[in-house]
C-alpha cells in the first residue's frame, strides 16, 4: 500500500525511532518535527528523499545520510543534553555537499562552523540563536559558499561585533537577505568602493614609506 507516497507528515507525535519506512521508496518529503528521535537512521531505503524535517527532536549528531541526495535538511532546536552542541559526522557532510542547498541548524548551541565549509552548494543557511562569535571564521566559510542567497545568524554573539553586517555583505557576493533584512545593492556598491579606496590609500602610504626609507 501507498507505494506512490511522496510526502509524509509524522510531526508532533511521540516517535522515538525512524523505522518502517522502506515501503515508501518514492518519498520526497519527510516531516518528523517535534518527536523524541535520538538518532538519524534507516533512511537509506528512501533514494528520492530531497527534504527532511527533523526540528525539535533529541538528535545530538547529524549522521546516517550518506546514501541520500538531500536538497534540504532542517534540524533546528534539538533538545540537547546540558552543555552539549549539535555535532556533524564528516562522512555525512561530505555526502551532503553535492546536493544540499538549504540547511537549518538554528538553536543548537553551535559555536563554530568551519567543518561545514564543504557544503559549497548552499543557497540558504539558517543558524540563528547559536553561539557563533568569530567573524574571521565566518568570512572563511562563507567565502566558499558562492551561491549563498539567504543567511540568518540573528541571536548569535557575532552579531554584536563592529561592522558585522558590512563584513558579511562584502564576503557573500550573492547574498540577498541577511538576518531577515534585504541587502540594498546600492549599499553593497558603496562598501565595495569604500574598501577599494581604503586599500588604494594604504598602498599609496606604503609606497611613500618605502621611498622615504630608501
Amino acid at each position: 500500500m501507498c507505494r506512490n507516497l511522496t510526502v509524509l507528515y509524522l510531526y508532533d507525535n511521540q516517535i522515538k525511532q525512524i523505522c518502517n519506512l522502506s515501503f515508501a521508496s518514492n518519498l520526497t518529503h519527510l516531516y518528523l518535527q517535534n518527536n523524541s528521535i535520538t538518532q538519524i537512521e534507516n533512511l537509506s531505503s528512501l533514494p528520492k528523499l530531497s527534504k527532511l524535517y527533523l526540528g525539535g527532536n533529541c538528535i545530538t549528531v547529524v549522521e546516517g545520510l550518506e546514501k541520500l541526495e538531500l536538497c534540504e535538511l532542517h534540524i533546528e532546536s534539538q533538545r540537547l543534553p546540558l552543555g552539549e552542541k549539535l555535532l556533524f559526522d564528516p562522512r555525512t557532510l561530505h555526502s551532503l555537499s553535492t546536493y544540499l542547498s538549504v540547511l537549518n541548524i538554528s538553536n543548537n548551541a553551535i559555536d563554530e562552523i568551519t567543518e561545514l565549509s564543504v557544503l559549497h552548494n548552499l543557497t540558504q543557511f539558517y543558524a540563528a540563536n547559536n553561539k557563533l562569535q568569530d567573524v574571521k571564521e565566518l568570512e572563511l566559510v562563507f567565502s566558499k559558499w558562492t551561491k549563498l542567497q539567504k543567511l540568518d545568524l540573528s541571536g548569535n554573539p557575532v552579531c554584536h561585533k563592529p561592522k558585522y553586517r558590512d563584513h558579511l555583505i562584502m564576503i557573500c557576493k550573492s547574498l540577498e537577505v541577511l538576518d531577515g533584512k534585504e541587502i540594498n545593492e546600492t549599499f553593497r556598491q558603496f562598501l565595495t568602493n569604500w574598501k577599494a579606496s581604503k586599500e588604494a590609500k594604504r598602498r599609496n602610504m606604503d609606497e611613500q614609506f618605502i621611498k622615504q626609507a630608501a
